[in-house]
């Protein structure tokens, strides 16, 4: 018996849902904005199978480490799906990558990213990684290379996630940590420029229940729910690393606000035995946190295990250099202010946040009631 006709040119590949060509599309809709990201150390250019740096910059170092950092965006991107909007995830990226990194004082060489979607539409995933590579030469970051993945039938036609690792170097005594930290170090907050990437199972949550669509007004911001709930992750990456260059071994610790909350993260960057009250009326928290909590019948307090609530970032510095921390920081278009003073001895009283993320650390508490005004530090 004859077997069926086919038509020889067919692509059984793309009869199967993955659309090889588009995914090549798509990297050359963003080679340009890649290859801004690439210094002299980055050989091979676009589209090799591994990405290619010249360490040779590292025989300056007396004993150079390396610190490595992996990590993704979360729910967040289903806000970008939900309206479409999907330049500025990159930068979302970026920031939970590489500003992990500058945490132990590293500075950043090179990352690479991963997009896994349902179908690989172009210019979406152009859009993506223009955001990633913007975000790269904000922070001094070569962005050697990346993959798209479709995965039909195990994502939706619209779905996506991103995530990334990035890979820099510290000469080793000069390494950031619990073990610099003295009783009497000041504990300085940096203002976040909003939720960053972190809580947002729970902001979901809430727009769901309270029955908003991302695409409508939002009285209170000036814009749509969804334009207001993606602004992008604040980058610390080089403000930190100019600092550490100004005060040098003034910067004892730092600590990246992300999930866990303020508490939970400082406590991992602070020795076995300290313990730092976080005074909360030394800010007020942002509109964006406080119209959600609304929102959701929560009080702010409750949400700060989830939420950054306005510092995304936590410097440990000597007390003697704290002022002129502030006013470096400051200079770079970043609110700074001095939240806590570590202190050692028996802990007092209260419940406090120890052990975070499996770090036999500090102690961390926060104490008193916010602020009242109406927007950020």
């Amino acid at each position: 018996m004859a077997s069926p006709s086919r038509d020889a040119s067919a692509n059984p590949y793309t009869e199967a849902g993955v659309d090889t060509a588009a995914g090549d599309l798509a990297v050359e809709l963003m080679k340009s904005a890649v290859r801004r990201t690439h210094g002299p150390e980055v050989l091979g250019g676009v589209g090799g199978f591994a990405g290619l740096f010249d360490a040779s910059a590292l025989r300056s170092y007396a004993k150079p480490l390396l610190a490595t950092s992996t990590d993704g965006v979360g729910t967040k991107v289903a806000i970008a799906q939900a309206i479409d909007k999907h330049d500025t995830i990159g930068l979302d990226l970026v920031g939970m990558v590489v500003d992990d990194i500058v945490v132990v004082g590293a500075k950043p060489l090179f990352m690479t990213d991963y997009i896994a979607c349902g179908k690989v539409f172009p210019e979406r995933i152009a859009d993506i990684v223009r955001g990633i590579a913007q975000g790269a030469a904000e922070t001094g970051t070569a962005l050697v290379g990346g993959e798209t993945a479709e995965h039909p039938g195990l994502l939706g036609l619209n779905d996506y996630d991103v995530a990334g690792a990035a890979t820099g170097v510290v000469e080793a005594d000069a390494v950031l940590g619990a073990e610099r930290v003295r009783p009497g170090d000041v504990v300085l907050a940096l203002a976040s420029s909003g939720l960053h990437s972190n809580g947002y199972s729970l902001v979901r949550h809430i727009a769901a229940g309270a029955g908003i669509q991302y695409g409508d007004n939002a009285a209170d911001f000036g814009t749509t729910w969804g334009e207001a709930l993606l602004e992008p992750t604040r980058l610390y990456t080089r403000p930190l690393l100019r600092l550490i260059a100004e005060i040098g071994d003034g910067v004892h610790s730092l600590s990246h606000v992300t999930g866990g909350g303020i508490a939970a993260n400082l406590a991992r960057v602070l020795p076995r035995g300290t313990w730092v009250d976080v005074d909360r009326s030394t800010w007020s928290p942002p509109p964006v946190f406080r119209v959600l909590a609304d929102l959701g019948g929560l009080d702010l307090a409750a949400t700060e295990g989830t939420w950054n609530l306005g510092i995304g970032f936590l410097a440990v510095v000597s007390a003697d250099k704290a002022d002129a921390a502030t006013t470096a920081l400051a200079g770079e278009g970043i609110a700074t202010w001095q939240v806590g003073v570590v202190g050692d001895g028996p802990l007092p009283a209260g419940d406090f946040e120890q052990g975070a993320k499996g770090v036999d650390g500090g102690a961390v508490r926060l104490v008193g009631a916010y602020g009242t005004d109406n927007g950020a530090k």
